[in-house]
């Protein structure tokens, strides 16, 4: 009886009852928040040279084939068919790309584990690549968006090109 009443009286020791997957997630939440800002910052940065890319590789195509453009309009095809050239080969050449990324990602990180040390509870943080076929159309949709804005600016060039100015090149 004196056992039941001393569970019953006031604690010295805060007992919180967890089970072990929760125990170990909240024991790994620091180094999972520092991993995903670190991914998200890597990314970003990545995403916007893969912008840049874009955007020179297709200034170098619209350069490349100034005369070309300058006889479509010529030709009498007006501005808005000039940009939509232009940003259908940049999103072509995005999606091949995302889907050549994503093969490739599936064939070399998926399935594929990591482990870290957590420095809190110093354990073995451990986690595991999966290419999912969510993540890899969000993959494609990136590189689509990618492609479209690195394509925008050369397309909106091409299209406002005079066109005496550009025979001449």
């Amino acid at each position: 009886m004196a056992h039941a009443r001393s569970c019953r009286s006031p604690q010295r020791f805060k007992v919180k009852v967890l089970r072990e997957a929760d125990y170990y997630a909240q024991q790994s939440q620091a180094m999972t928040t520092l991993i995903t800002v670190l991914g998200l910052v890597v990314g970003s940065i990545m995403a916007l040279a893969a912008i840049f890319a874009a955007f020179n590789t297709m200034y170098t195509a619209v350069s490349a084939r100034t005369r070309e453009i300058a006889t479509l309009r010529a030709l009498g095809f007006k501005g808005g068919s000039v940009i939509a050239s232009v940003l259908t080969e940049a999103l072509l050449l995005g999606a091949l790309g995302g889907l050549a990324g994503g093969i490739i990602a599936f064939l070399i990180f998926n399935g594929y584990s990591v482990s870290t040390l957590n420095f809190q509870s110093f354990s073995q943080v451990a986690f595991q690549f999966r290419v999912t076929p969510r993540l890899f159309i969000q993959g494609i949709v990136y590189a689509l968006a990618i492609g479209f804005f690195g394509g925008l600016l050369p397309a909106w060039r091409a299209a406002r090109l005079p066109i005496s100015t550009a025979l001449r090149q």
